[in-house]
């Protein structure tokens, strides 16, 4: 199979898997966004999203996280993975924003990523999410996905993934395929028990093959 048939064979199968793909992060305002995907990281979006249903309720405004006890923060997303340090960072954003950027989450890769907790990846969903900027963010269902499609090697680090799956795909089908490979990877290409027998993706994939 060609590259450019592969391609357009896995374009094809998630938008009939994924006709609508979002992000699974509940948020109602863009800081809201950013700071979930922070909190996110070593955790699972169904866990931050039950924090966050605490934590914006009681503190509805950057105002109100700037200006909240450290320690309450700590005790509302306790649940969550290194919950200290992403409560500095819950804090230290919403201060940073309210000082240098208005209030708003800006369409601003260098300014985001000098945010205290937001690396590539968080950066890449916030500019997808927020202003359909053509980013793929490389989690570990991405990754495990491109690697058994063979998008990318097995060696490869996630920027390298990045980088191959950005150059593979039209750039006008990122944003939206970012979302639909995370979803794939989340509920079909699981790393324990992949869903092989029914994919029609098995002719190009590693493990699928050995099903044929």
């Amino acid at each position: 199979m060609t590259g450019s048939a592969k391609v357009n064979k896995i374009l094809t199968y998630m938008d009939i898997l994924f006709v609508d793909p979002k992000c699974e992060l509940n948020y109602t305002k863009d800081y809201e966004l950013l700071l979930a995907v922070m909190m996110s990281a070593q955790t699972t979006d169904k866990r931050v999203n039950m924090v966050t249903s605490v934590l914006f309720k009681k503190y509805p405004s950057l105002e109100a996280l700037d200006q909240a006890d450290v320690k309450d923060i700590e005790k509302i997303i306790r649940s969550i993975g290194t919950y200290t340090k992403k409560s500095a960072n819950i804090k230290n954003i919403a201060h940073d924003l309210l000082e240098n950027s208005d209030g708003k989450v800006p369409n601003d890769r260098t300014y985001l990523e000098s945010l205290p907790g937001v690396g590539r990846k968080t950066c890449n969903v916030v500019l997808s999410n927020l202003f359909a900027e053509p980013c793929i963010a490389v989690d570990t269902h991405v990754a495990r996905v491109s690697k058994r499609l063979s998008l990318a090697k097995e060696t490869d680090d996630v920027f390298t993934i990045e980088k191959k799956l950005m150059k593979k795909f039209p750039k006008s089908s990122l944003a939206r395929l970012h979302h639909q490979l995370v979803l794939f990877g989340r509920y079909y290409c699981k790393a324990q028990s992949p869903s092989c027998e029914n994919c029609q993706l098995k002719e190009i994939c590693k493990i699928g093959k050995k099903l044929l």
